[in-house]
């Protein structure tokens, strides 16, 4: 066991409080590598002070100097890119070259914060009225908090932070308490970079730290990202307490493939969006809906053909293309799932609990069902491992109803040749993010990321402009000057 004993990250400082030591894993020996410290109430409480204490003097920071500190950033993130993936994955699993992937959509988010005097400059109307002038600016909302899964330990925190201090908040972070050292490095990075102490706090923990978070009056927003259950229940409390929420939840994402598709870019591009980081995304592709019989037919034999090569081994060798699992309970979960199916009619056509994986660590082969319907678990449970169903239609219609009909809309995709049905897709599909031969529609980070049915609760999503808008307020100013000497009479009326 290492003595690695990970902390929070509170005024500039790594603190170590007298809280609760929960151990952390590596995914694919199965060894304790580690602990992390639970926050006890008191050290959330001091996070709070602190980046209260911190905060009138951020929020009147010109926003170009607040941008410099993220131009600084990125550039520090890119210099410690070796360091920060062996981080995530030690502690995820995920093979390095995913890491590295997922490291850079999160510099791409602090590369649009780095936008600020352009987000945040506001809009001026001159003359409105008879030498009256009016304008709005997007101000901060005070101390905001971010709550963020395990799946993506360094870009998710970066969805959030980046975007909420360059508005001029002070953030309070809860990482996963299974994977939190990048998330708390990145931070000190931050700290390098010239983020002032107190603007970022990291506190490590569990329910009790979110609870926390969730009733404190003094913080003004909360965005989280797991899965649906927790979500909605974080968005009634936190509403309930009169915070602004963001809570993205779970997702179960359709890729249809249309008999005129180019099959073998297609299977391309399931197998990595299914078994990519050992199907542990919310953007995974978990079902794939085949139009026609023939086309099912030779989508189940052509990806049969390709899993045999996949190579699944420990993330540090960047020859594998999937690494284990993040606990011995999700694998152990996500073979349950595989029983399930089985016991309930579909065809297990690839069974991953008889592939060769290695022995140690926690791991478990891509499995691929056909012949799934509505009615099974497998199909309507996110399960969040390397399962990938196949459901076989009529019809284009029959697909979309299929895709509109389920709880989540988180997102879907398309394969086809025809610009028509392309569009009808897009125009009628009930998802938030859609793909046309993209199978996962990841919106870049000057769009906005957000799913809707049970996927989204709140009414903006991630990152992006909307992002902007979730972290600050609009204030609008209407000033006049009367010309000197003037004197006016009372009017009763509603000004026009």
């Amino acid at each position: 066991m290492s003595n690695k004993t990970v902390g929070h990250l509170i005024n500039g400082k790594i603190l170590v409080d007298s809280g609760a030591q929960q151990p952390l894993y590596n995914p694919a020996s199965g060894a304790v590598t580690g602990t992390v410290v639970l926050a006890q109430p008191a050290t959330v409480e001091l996070a709070i002070e602190t980046a209260e204490a911190a905060y009138p003097s951020w929020r009147t920071t010109p926003p170009l100097k607040r941008a410099r500190v993220m131009f600084a950033l990125k550039s520090l993130l890119e210099a410690h890119a070796d360091e920060l993936c062996e981080l995530i994955t030690d502690e995820h699993g995920k093979v390095l070259h995913d890491a590295l992937g997922e490291l850079q959509r999160g510099i791409e988010n602090v590369e649009y914060a780095a936008g600020a005097p352009e987000l945040l400059k506001g809009d001026y109307s001159r003359n409105v009225g008879p030498d009256i002038d009016s304008w709005s600016d997007m101000q901060p909302l005070g101390v905001v908090a971010g709550i963020t899964p395990f799946n993506f330990p360094a870009m998710v925190p970066m969805w959030m932070w980046p975007l909420a201090v360059v508005c001029g908040n002070c953030f309070i972070l809860k990482p996963s308490e299974r994977d939190p050292s990048v998330a708390l490095r990145i931070a000190e990075l931050a700290q390098q970079a010239g983020l002032p102490a107190g603007v970022l706090n990291v506190v490590n923990g569990g329910r009790e730290v979110v609870e926390q978070l969730l009733d404190d009056q003094r913080i003004k927003a909360i965005s989280f990202v797991g899965s649906t259950p927790i979500a909605e229940s974080i968005y009634a409390r936190g509403s309930a307490a009169g915070k602004r929420v963001q809570a993205l939840g779970g997702a179960k994402n359709h890729a249809v493939v249309m008999p005129d598709a180019d099959l073998d870019n297609a299977v391309s591009a399931l197998m990595g969006a299914a078994y990519g980081s050992c199907g542990e995304r919310c953007m995974a592709i978990s079902v794939a809906v085949a139009v026609g019989e023939e086309t099912a037919d030779a989508l189940v034999a052509r990806l049969k053909s390709a899993m045999g090569g996949l190579r699944i081994g420990n993330g540090r060798d960047n020859s594998n293309d999937m690494g284990p699992l993040i606990t011995a309970e999700q694998r152990d979960k996500v073979a349950a799932y595989l029983q399930a199916g089985v016991e309930s009619g579909a065809q297990l056509v690839v069974d991953g609990r008889t592939a060769a994986v290695p022995s140690d660590g926690f791991f478990l082969g891509a499995s691929l069902f056909d012949r799934v319907d509505e009615s099974m678990s497998i199909y309507r449970d996110e399960i969040f491992g390397p399962v990938l169903c196949v459901v076989r239609v009529p019809d284009l219609a029959a697909a979309m109803k299929l895709v509109n009909e389920h709880e989540f809309g988180n997102g879907t995709a398309i394969f086809t040749r025809d610009g028509e049905a392309a569009r009808h897709f897009c125009d009628n599909i009930l998802v938030g993010m859609v793909g046309v031969n993209v199978p996962l529609p990841v919106p870049v980070a000057y769009h906005s990321f957000g799913g809707w049915k049970r996927s989204l609760f709140g009414d903006l999503s991630a990152y992006g402009p909307d992002g902007v808008r979730f972290y600050t307020q609009r204030k609008t100013i209407t000033q006049r000057w009367p010309s000197s000497g003037i004197r006016e009479g009372v009017s009763y009326s509603f000004p026009s």
